[in-house]
């Protein structure tokens, strides 16, 4: 049985399994994780150990990904975690996973704009072209808007393109280096427990968990998919497989370009910068520059994946009242969440004018505040996700020992660990002890209570509303077979989704 929306707009069928794990991929950004992520785990973390945490924060997430499949084949929507939780846990917890989902998910696309602004900078004044971030933030911000304004195949076409460029450019980079190296490129001193047992493993976990964010975004496209049954889980089980075993080969090939007794003190040297001495040395400067180029598209890449997955929230809180109701409407000739998606700009817009006129560096200020934030968030919701899978089968035919309990079971827990490690180390993450950064994460906590509270105000005061919240009908997920030969369509049931 496969439960989808009941009502409300409808948004354009357009997204097939590719299209969505590009999507996915997209928003984790190889490139930018390789040159921006993977330095700080080499040179804060357990150095050469870092392939082998890659490995582990992708077998996690499998576990995470076999429960999120397994109940994204009975329930489709837009609303990801709102309806999830909703289906497993009950409305209040979902409301409150919504509003996190939505501060996580606005407040990472924030950061991209940061990171993008920063680096196309840096790019474009090493040849010649000094513009202030501001300029470049606000041409990125004016692309994207116009792109999730507009149907989504657009976005897949353009974060298509991107993925196969920044992941081109980094396996050709690796091929120079088995050339050069043959086996020694990729030592075994990696996966040794010696190894794995070095100081800073925790920061290593957590930069890995960091590398994989988006990759539950494939539910929020299930309303878009033309087989969603299917599309939804594939998507999921193809981008964890691909980026773990990618993130994990590229690091991999950096041990052995550097070396394995080298590459704490070279990545803690060069931070940002390792992955482009590498490109000089093993390929050539003008790679190089076509790999800050990539780095750039990369980038923005992983800001309109992440803008797009904003707007899908702000669409169905908006659609079930819990926000504005005009966030919630379907654009006429696009079919898209285009009142969301200005929204989100606008959002976007007025925080970087705050960090802009007070005078703050876009990477130190804006990127790694709000990156963190909205990673912390989204890390939160991946484990409370489990949960809800657990919660949703107790009850329900099809329950299985694994599909349905273990593996979500494993999920969690090393979720759980991966939210205590980015709470923990929440200074290293976002590279500054500044207090008002430092109390950031109680914003998760915040939302939380204020989602709860709205809930619980709503089943009181407005029970008609609070019946409607997180509302799915059940469908047959095969049409019925007629004994006069054509197929028929059952009316579809309204069930509720939760408590």
């Amino acid at each position: 049985m496969a439960e989808k929306p009941s009502d409300g707009g409808r948004l354009a069928l357009t997204l097939t399994t590719p299209k969505i794990v590009f999507l996915i991929i997209a928003a984790a950004a190889p490139l930018a994780a390789m040159v921006g992520t993977v330095p700080l785990a080499f040179a804060l973390g357990n150095g050469p150990g870092v392939p082998a945490m890659f490995v582990f924060a992708g077998l996690t997430l499998m576990c995470f990904c076999v429960g999120y499949a397994a109940i994204s084949r009975r329930v489709v929507n837009t609303g990801g975690f709102y309806t999830y939780i909703s289906c497993g846990l009950g409305r209040p917890p979902a409301v409150a996973g919504g509003l996190i989902a939505t501060v996580a998910y606005n407040t990472a696309s924030v950061g991209l704009l940061g990171s993008f602004a920063y680096f196309t900078k840096l790019a474009a004044a090493s040849h010649g072209l000094d513009l202030p971030w501001e300029i470049w933030a606000a041409a990125g911000l004016l692309l994207v808007a116009v792109l999730g304004y507009r149907r989504i195949d657009l976005s897949v076409r353009v974060l298509g393109v991107a993925m196969c460029c920044e992941v081109a450019i980094l396996l050709v980079l690796a091929a120079a280096v088995l050339i050069r190296h043959g086996g020694d490129a990729l030592p075994g001193t990696s996966f040794t427990p010696h190894t794995l047992s070095n100081p800073g493993i925790g920061v290593t976990m957590m930069f890995a968990f960091i590398s994989f964010i988006g990759i539950e975004s494939a539910a929020l496209y299930g309303e878009e998919a033309r087989n969603p049954e299917r599309s939804v889980s594939r998507a999921t089980y193809i981008a964890i497989s691909l980026i773990a075993l990618f993130y994990g080969f590229m690091s991999w090939i950096a041990v052995g370009a550097v070396g394995p007794g080298h590459i704490r003190s070279v990545a803690g040297t060069q931070l940002g910068d390792l992955f482009f001495h590498l490109s000089d040395d093993y390929l050539t400067s003008a790679l190089t520059t076509v790999m800050q180029i990539l780095l750039c598209l990369s980038l923005f890449a992983s800001w309109l994946a992440l803008h797009n997955a904003a707007n899908r929230y702000m669409f169905v809180l908006g659609r079930e009242q819990i926000l504005p109701g005009a966030l919630g409407q379907v654009h006429a000739r696009h079919a898209s969440p285009h009142r969301a998606s200005l929204t989100q700009s606008v959002f976007s817009l007025a925080v970087a004018a705050v960090f802009a006129i007070a005078g703050l560096d876009p990477y130190l200020g804006l990127t790694t505040s709000m990156l963190g934030i909205g990673t912390l968030g989204i890390v939160f919701l991946q484990a409370v996700a489990c949960l809800s899978v657990i919660g949703y089968f107790r009850r329900r035919p099809g329950r299985h020992w694994w599909r349905t309990t273990l593996a979500p079971g494993l999920g969690f827990a090393g979720l759980v660990f991966a939210t205590y490690l980015v709470v923990s180390n929440f200074a290293t993450m976002t590279g500054t002890d500044n207090p008002v950064v430092a109390a950031l994460p109680w914003l998760i906590l915040a939302m939380a209570g204020l989602g709860v509270g709205y809930a619980l105000w709503l089943r009181s005061a407005r029970p008609g509303r609070y019946a409607g919240l997180a509302g799915v009908e059940t469908r047959q997920t095969r049409p019925a077979q007629s004994p006069a030969g054509p197929a028929v369509r059952p009316a579809a049931d309204r069930v509720p989704a939760g408590r």
